[in-house]
């Protein structure tokens, strides 16, 4: 899917961290070292920790990954409430050993008329996907990796129900029904506010459909407006069928949603995701986003125009 620009770039809707000031935080470095410290103050240029002993100061550049020092499963949202958690990893792990922990949480979002991506934030089966992959569509099947006995399996599930649909955010809230035996991974969702530029990020996805691909770069601008919505601009190489899918953060954290890169001759790396701040507000608030099925989900629907008889019989 894609749509162009009035200046001629043309933009692909891919189809279908939070370190606070004072508190004790981990920055790793591009060097492999990781330095332990109170974070004292940030800007796009530098990071300021406290040693105890000292004062550190460390360019963004070599900069990795910033985030406070808590455990991967501590509860700091309502979990009923806001459907998802937070904290990723205590400390930052590499993409493929966060790729291998977390690709089970990413899924595959089709339609009759495509695809995209999706990832799962509560283990009863909720799903974050963009709105522009189910727009207009009722039928939506998700496929689900999972590792079984060492073993890939996937599983597609039919019978899901749109909860929460805002095109003007391009976000949407899926559930899967009909497998309350079944408790499915989970991905924490980061904070995009933390984010500074250089630091590494990575996407999974379904990329012209080649399911689970995953993409490493960087963040490029945290804060990019564009066409009257906010989005973090990185390298990280997606394509249509990224759409709906995760942007980790080296913690395993999601720190944006995939939706669209910039198509042109001679441009790449310029891919824009949601940032996780705007995701949490959706849906915390999902109830004022509540999907009407009496509603369109998706602009005007044209009916296919009349064709003309076909004479031809069999021999």
């Amino acid at each position: 899917m894609w749509r162009t620009v009035l200046s001629g770039l043309a933009i692909c809707l891919l189809a279908p961290a939070s370190a606070v000031l004072g508190v004790p935080s981990s920055v790793h470095l591009r060097s492999g070292a990781e330095v332990i410290g109170d974070l004292l103050d940030r800007n796009d240029d530098r990071v300021i920790i406290d040693l105890g002993y000292t004062v550190l100061s460390i360019p963004t550049e070599e900069i990795l990954d910033l985030a406070p020092l808590v455990a991967d499963d501590s509860p700091v949202e309502d979990h009923e409430f806001a459907l998802f958690r937070t904290g990723g990893a205590a400390r930052p792990a590499s993409v493929s050993d966060n790729a291998a922990r977390l690709g089970s949480a990413v899924v595959q979002v089709s339609t009759p008329t495509g695809l995209g991506s999706g990832f799962v934030i509560h283990p009863d089966g909720y799903v974050v996907t963009n709105a522009h992959v189910i727009g207009g569509e009722y039928s939506i099947t998700v496929t689900v990796y999972e590792k079984n006995n060492e073993a890939l399996e996937k599983r597609p599930f039919d019978n899901i129900r749109i909860l929460a649909f805002e095109p003007s955010l391009d976000l949407a809230l899926l559930k899967i029904e009909g497998a309350e035996d079944l408790r499915f991974a989970t991905v924490p969702i980061g904070d995009s506010d933390q984010l500074i530029r250089g630091q590494t990020v990575f996407a999974i996805g379904s990329p012209l459909g080649l399911e689970r691909t995953v993409s490493q770069g960087i963040v490029s601008l945290k804060h990019r407006s564009f066409r009257g919505r906010l989005y973090t601009q990185t390298t990280t190489q997606i394509n249509p069928g990224n759409s709906g899918g995760p942007l980790f953060n080296l913690r395993g954290e999601v720190i944006g949603v995939n939706n669209m890169k910039a198509m042109m001759v001679g441009v790449e790396g310029v891919s824009f995701a949601i940032p996780s701040s705007i995701l949490k507000d959706f849906l915390k608030n999902r109830d004022a986003y509540a999907f009407d099925e009496r509603n369109p989900n998706s602009g005007y629907r044209y009916l296919e125009p009349p064709r003309p008889p076909d004479d031809s019989s069999d021999a």
